[in-house]
C-alpha cells in the first residue's frame, strides 16, 4: 500500500472513530500532497510523498520550538501532537550511532578529507538516509567527521 493510500485509509479511520484532531492533521498533509499533484498533473510516488511529510515535520518542529520560547505549551502540545501523528508515516528513524557508521562510510566511498568536500559527502549522503534522519543532525555529523 503506497503511503497516499495509507494517509486515505487513516483519514477515513479516523472520521469513522471521530477523532478531529487526527482527521485535521491528516487532511492537512493530504491538501499539501494534492496541490503539488495538481502543481504537477500527476500523482506523486511515495518518495515524494516521504519529501512532503519530512518538510511538514520540519515545519512543526520549527513552530514548536518557536510556541515553546514563547510560553505557549497549549500550542506547542497540539503541535507534538501533529508531529507524532505525521511521524507514523515515515520510514523508522535512524539512532544517532546507526548515522554515525553511514555517515563515516560515506565519506570513505567519497573521498572526502576537509570541509571543503562537505557539499559532496551530502550529496552522496542525504538519499541514504532519507526520512530516515534530521537534515541537520546530519549535517552536523558530517561536519564533526569533516574536520
Amino acid at each position: 500500500m503506497s503511503l497516499s493510500e495509507r494517509l486515505n485509509e487513516d483519514m477515513i479511520q479516523a472520521m469513522k472513530s471521530k477523532d478531529k484532531f487526527k482527521l485535521s492533521t491528516i487532511r492537512m498533509v493530504r491538501s499539501t500532497i494534492k496541490n503539488l499533484e495538481i502543481d504537477l498533473k500527476r500523482t506523486l510516488d511515495d518518495n515524494e510523498v516521504l519529501d512532503i511529510l519530512s518538510r511538514e515535520i520540519k515545519q512543526r518542529k520549527d513552530a514548536l520550538q518557536e510556541f515553546k520560547k514563547a510560553d505557549r505549551d497549549d500550542l506547542a502540545a497540539d503541535v507534538e501532537a501533529e508531529i507524532e501523528i505525521i511521524s507514523q508515516y515515515l520510514p523508522e528513524q535512524l539512532t544517532e550511532e546507526e548515522l554515525k557508521v553511514i555517515v563515516q562510510q560515506t565519506i570513505q566511498e567519497t573521498g572526502a578529507s576537509s570541509k571543503a568536500d562537505m557539499g559532496k559527502v551530502m550529496s552522496a549522503l542525504m538519499p541514504k538516509v532519507k526520512g530516515r534522519s534530521d537534515g541537520k543532525l546530519v549535517n552536523q555529523l558530517v561536519q564533526q567527521f569533516l574536520q
